[in-house]
């Protein structure tokens, strides 16, 4: 009876899979030698050590897989532009947009791919800057500078550079046209 023959090659990832498991070899070693010298507190210390650990690769995973979601609904969006003969692209006030949920509580600011969540009380600001009185770039001055003060994620989300940035002069026609200030506002 004859025997067989492997005569397959190791897979790539089957290489790195061994390289992986060449590294952790010593250290699971070390780690096993190490557990009897340790007392209680020593083990719970290392045992809550490896969770945040098993967590942050969780996390780092889970970024991972939503950046290669983003980055393929981009390519999909980009691919249903060009394939687009007869609509045009979307302009940047058709991208942008604010959304209530359903009691009004919290706001939801939609740019792009993207959302920023306000409160309520957040969002009477805003609405109130954008319908203030002056010139258009003062108001968008007053709402650059609350952004600036109190919400400075919306200016890189968005992005806006300055007052003098389109996407806020966007924005500010989006609140003012989403939002009616009543008399008693």
């Amino acid at each position: 009876m004859a025997k067989k023959i492997n005569t397959k090659k190791a897979t790539p990832a089957k290489a790195a899979q061994k390289e992986v498991d060449a590294e952790r070899e010593p250290l699971i070693k070390e780690l096993r030698s190490l557990i009897p010298k340790l007392d209680s507190p020593g083990l719970a210390f290392l045992a809550k050590q490896a969770r945040v650990l098993l967590y942050n690769i969780q996390v780092e995973e889970l970024n991972k897989a939503a950046k290669a979601v983003n980055v393929a609904s981009k390519h999909s969006n980009s691919i249903a532009k060009k394939s687009s003969v007869r609509e045009k692209p979307n302009s940047a006030k058709e991208s942008m947009s604010i959304q209530g949920t359903k009691n009004n509580s919290n706001y939801f600011l939609r740019y792009q791919n993207k959302s920023s969540i306000f409160s309520r009380e957040e969002m009477t600001s805003i609405v109130k800057i954008a319908n203030g009185k002056g010139t258009d770039l003062e108001i968008r001055s007053r709402l650059y500078n609350w952004f600036d003060r109190e919400r400075k994620d919306i200016l890189a989300a968005i992005p806006i550079t300055d007052k003098f940035d389109d996407q806020l002069k966007i924005l500010v026609t989006v609140i003012k046209k989403t939002f009616k200030l009543h008399a008693s506002d």
